[in-house]
């Protein structure tokens, strides 16, 4: 992502297939109605309207709604980078530290007079964003303070609510989490449902079909996002690493079917990826 913020107020659009992904911008989101359940890395969140997600972005994260049911929500995308400056200057440098040491968590607000307000202050932003022109540096900043009244809002929402996810979850639920941890941790195995299946010492049918139902994707889309999103943190954290330990490292079977795969997903080759990320880690600093 090339800006450093992007406001969606009250989105009711369903795509009809959303890939799990990750991105380096923090995100915030607000569900507003309908029927979603939402996965993050390896948990998974049954949403009741006034939910506030946060995530770092990095963890691999996706809706899974229902056909044919409402799915109402408010996006922010944002770059730390963008806002760390200002937040420096005022002292609110902990207004990010959610993020940073959480990754991603559900503040449960029951749609109370602090979401109802958050959700103004979303509309205001976006709003504004629509209408902003490159260059304009009043906007810029009041962009700013108004996204800085929103982490105040959602820090303060945080301290008020619980930032954890529901403690009874579906035995469904806690299976599918079982089966999405114990592929973040051997990831860069050979990964085969029927290995899954019998390391958790579950049937090979039950492991697709409750995976598939509570998460809305196969076993086997999960590996390979878990797998690519290890491919673009070797590429950037480890600049000297070669493509084909990068691509072993990550579990993919070989460097052609890295190349292909990330070209693929990504829209650039891995080389390209890496030279990109560089780049804007030199402007940044």
């Amino acid at each position: 992502m090339d800006e450093p913020l992007i406001v969606n107020y009250r989105v009711h659009e369903i795509w009809d297939h959303v890939d799990y992904h990750s991105h380096r911008e923090y995100e915030i989101y607000l569900f507003h109605s309908g029927s979603c359940r939402y996965l993050i890395h390896n948990q998974i969140y049954d949403l009741e309207p006034g939910d506030i997600l946060l995530m770092d972005g990095l963890a691999l994260h996706k809706p899974n709604i229902p056909l044919n049911s409402e799915y109402v929500r408010s996006i922010i995308h944002f770059s730390p980078q963008w806002i760390e400056g200002l937040l420096g200057e005022i002292g609110g440098s902990y207004l990010l530290e959610v993020f940073e040491r959480l990754h991603h968590c559900l503040i449960r607000t029951k749609e109370n007079e602090e979401s109802k307000q958050l959700e103004k202050v979303i509309c205001r932003l976006e709003k504004m964003k629509r209408a902003f022109r490159p260059g304009d540096v009043n906007a810029e900043l009041e962009m700013k303070a108004l996204l800085l009244q929103i982490l105040t809002i959602v820090h303060r929402l945080g301290d008020l609510e619980s930032i954890k996810a529901p403690s009874e979850k579906l035995e469904k639920a806690e299976h599918a989490e079982n089966i999405a941890d114990y592929i973040q941790m051997n990831y860069m195995k050979k990964l085969t449902i029927d290995s899954i299946a019998e390391a958790l010492n579950i049937s090979r049918s039950y492991v697709s079909h409750v995976f598939k139902e509570m998460t809305g994707f196969t076993i086997m889309e999960y590996v390979m996002g878990t797998r690519l999103t290890q491919a673009k943190y070797l590429l950037e954290a480890e600049p000297k690493k070669s493509l084909k330990d990068v691509a072993s490292e990550s579990g993919f079977e070989s460097a052609s079917h890295f190349s292909r795969y990330f070209k693929n997903k990504v829209g650039v080759t891995a080389k390209e990826y890496r030279s990109m990320r560089l780049k804007i880690y030199s402007e940044e600093n």
